[in-house]
């Protein structure tokens, strides 16, 4: 009997292997599909050292009005969504308010100080060093106010936290990316994010670390998941697999399996579509549009435009409406070229209401491991939360920050 099962080969899911593994664990990770092919490939991309705050729900009445009136890229909705979200919807606006946010982000941002550290030696021990930049990522603005807001909030992000940005000027913002064709308002440069050509063939790197170390890869149905008298069991293609410990890291379905032993899982699932661009001057750094909802992002295969959050349905047909307006809108910025694929990529982001990962044991089931959660930071915070994770497999005990992510719904 192997010693842990984990469900999920997600970076989530695949950090969770590795950590366990360090630790001296026998792990067989469990995926319906090869690592790295879900939810972890769609994203953008960037490690985000600079993302100290996690999102909260804009409170401004003139940006709701925005959303509500369906007049900003960054937000899409479904009608007939949101009677299916609107409890998770109501707490996600509660805990937007100043005081409960500021309290998550205490937290928050003790997980995101130590995201490239702990990235940094899976990085290196996989060999994926070529799928890294260090250098950053900005944020571009077209209006003079948006851009003089965003410096006030870059400001308070440097006092609070030491986070490192540049204020680019027009001028500094055309001479530094030479691929933009019209001139902006400026940027931010987050100076100490890291970003990745192919996040789906990092978390396939490390994977790939996992096994050569002992681990085992397996692929099988997670939903399977049932209780085999002291063991928990899963079925894989190529048989029952049983462990004393199974961590379930499985993102946006993590709710669809517990809800079947009991445990009410609240999450936001905020949807996001990608395509990639045969570019003929590429990107030297990712580049948001922030006005558009866009993440422009330089990918091996191409350049990745990567959409804001779209609520709906979790099950829904693809819509991508902001994809195609993010497409005219970049479009003008750089020579984006022929789409690579015929069809966007869609993926759901897992998000919890207070805006805090899902870390650590079951209330009432021996062996069963929460780890899931992340919203937007999947990829940015997965060897962090999988670090305080194994330590917890292992009856550590005295760590405040893994107490603060326990489950609580």
């Amino acid at each position: 009997m192997s010693e842990a099962i984990v469900l999920g080969a997600g970076m989530v899911g695949v950090a969770s292997a590795l950590a366990l593994q360090a630790r001296g664990h026998q792990v067989v990770l469990v995926d319906r599909r090869e690592p790295g092919r879900e939810t972890s490939y769609g994203n953008a991309g960037i490690i985000q050292a600079e993302a100290m705050e996690p999102y909260a729900m804009p409170l401004g009445l003139g940006d709701l009005f925005a959303i509500a009136a369906r007049r900003t890229n960054n937000v899409h909705w479904h009608l007939a969504a949101l009677p299916g979200m609107a409890r998770p919807l109501l707490a996600y606006l509660a805990h937007s308010f100043p005081a409960r946010h500021r309290a998550a982000s205490v937290i928050y941002s003790q997980l995101i100080r130590r995201a490239t550290s702990d990235h940094a030696p899976l990085i290196e021990a996989s060999g994926a060093g070529d799928l890294v930049s260090r250098d950053g990522f900005r944020q571009a603005y077209r209006s003079a106010r948006r851009m003089d807001e965003a410096v006030k909030e870059a400001e308070h992000l440097r006092r609070e936290y030491g986070v490192g940005v540049r204020v680019l000027t027009s001028d500094m913002l055309s001479a530094e990316e030479p691929a933009l064709r019209k001139r902006l308002e400026g940027a931010l440069h987050w100076t100490e994010a890291w970003s990745s050509s192919d996040p789906g063939g990092l978390v396939a790197a490390y994977a790939d670390l996992f096994a050569r170390r002992g681990g085992t890869l397996a692929t099988g149905d997670a939903m399977s998941l049932a209780r085999h008298g002291a063991a928990w069991r899963v079925m894989g293609d190529a048989g029952p697999i049983e462990a004393e410990n199974v961590v379930v890291a499985l993102g946006p379905w993590s709710p669809q399996l517990l809800a079947r032993f009991g445990y009410p899982v609240p999450m936001l699932r905020k949807r996001g579509y990608h395509r990639h661009y045969r570019q003929t001057t590429p990107l030297r750094q990712p580049l948001m549009d922030t006005e558009t909802g866009a993440v422009c992002s330089p990918m091996r295969i191409g350049l990745r435009i990567a959409t804001g959050a779209e609520l709906a349905a979790f099950d829904a047909a693809p819509t991508p409406r902001q994809l195609a307006f993010a497409e005219r809108r970049v479009a003008e910025l750089f020579d984006l070229g022929e789409p690579v694929e015929a069809e966007p990529w869609l993926g759901n982001r897992p998000c919890m209401p207070d805006m805090l990962p899902v870390v650590g044991r079951a209330p009432r089931d021996a062996g069963l491991w929460f780890h899931f959660g992340h919203g937007h930071q999947g990829f940015t915070l997965g060897p962090t939360t999988a670090n305080l994770l194994a330590a917890q497999v292992d009856g550590e005990r005295g760590e405040p920050l893994a107490e603060s992510l326990a489950y609580r719904f």
